[in-house]
């Protein structure tokens, strides 16, 4: 466990430093997090159902894209 601690502390330190040699390039991180979503943060919030309603519908949209175009 201690090693284990080190370790965090380490990585903590090395992030403030980064932020401090390049505020610009986290501030852009920042921004630009919400154009970048990923598939993790859309089902974060979500139960087995939702889920499920989710991949049903990403299911018939493509079933009706195919029969149209």
């Amino acid at each position: 466990m201690n090693n284990h601690d080190k370790a965090k502390e380490k990585r903590e330190r090395l992030r403030q430093e980064e932020l401090k040699n390049n505020p610009t390039g986290s501030l852009n991180d920042a921004l630009n997090r919400g154009n970048n979503g990923n598939l993790t943060d859309l089902t974060g919030g979500m139960g087995w159902k939702g889920i499920g309603i989710l991949i049903v519908v990403l299911i018939v949209g493509y079933v009706l894209y195919k029969l149209f175009f």
